[in-house]
């Protein structure tokens, strides 16, 4: 098994990227390849080593964080390396972990791959494992860690923002505008916050830029 491998970037595809490791040129699925462009620096990829009967094929990620939650996914029935790898170049890892435990179907629908079923799978399956994976990013960045509440109120995420993030992607928002206000205002809402409130605080961060 293939844990990671440290090299030098010397190609670059749509889909991935071509590390020589001491004169071997490894192919690795990532992503972001054009995130490791731009540098001679040896670069260290943690890997997934996925085997099947027609190819071994290497995916790889710039954090050991990325790699759990990548390995996290694929405990999930109908969600296989590519899928995956497409949930995560469709969005920022602490975004997908937050919408699993906020139980966000709306934002995980919007993910390469994932239909309705697949997102209240990752829900199902994922939820009570996420808190191990978001501690791990936390401490990467060098914060600490505060597992979001209990969803109460049957609204899926114990909030109005399933609702809020609708309305403000309407006015024209994209998706990672609409993620850096959520996590701006901290990742919840006030208690019962009204749909209106909520997005007039989101609209607030989303003007500062």
């Amino acid at each position: 098994m293939i844990d990671y491998v440290k090299g030098t970037v010397v190609h670059i595809e749509t889909e991935y990227v071509v590390v020589d490791v001491r004169g071997v040129g490894y192919r690795v699925f990532t992503p972001n390849p054009y995130a490791m462009a731009g540098s001679d620096e040896p670069v260290t990829i943690y890997t997934h080593h996925h085997v099947r009967e027609d190819a071994a094929l290497l995916f790889g990620f710039a954090t050991r964080e990325e790699q759990r939650l990548f390995r996290k996914l694929l405990d999930v029935s109908g969600i296989g390396p590519r899928v995956a790898l497409g949930v995560l170049a469709g969005a920022r890892p602490e975004s997908i972990i937050a919408a699993i435990q906020q139980e966000n179907v709306a934002f995980l629908t919007k993910l390469p791959g994932i239909g309705r079923k697949t997102a209240q799978r990752m829900i199902l399956d994922l939820k009570d494992k996420m808190d191990a994976v978001a501690g791990g990013f936390a401490a990467a960045a060098g914060l600490a860690y505060d597992p979001p509440a209990a969803a109460v109120g049957g609204q899926g995420e114990g909030t109005a923002w399933p609702e809020a993030r609708e309305a403000l992607a309407a006015l024209g928002y994209t998706p990672a505008e609409l993620d850096r206000a959520w996590q701006a205002l901290g990742g919840k809402a006030e208690p019962d916050e009204p749909v209106d409130a909520l997005m007039k605080r989101a609209l607030q961060q989303l003007f500062k830029g």
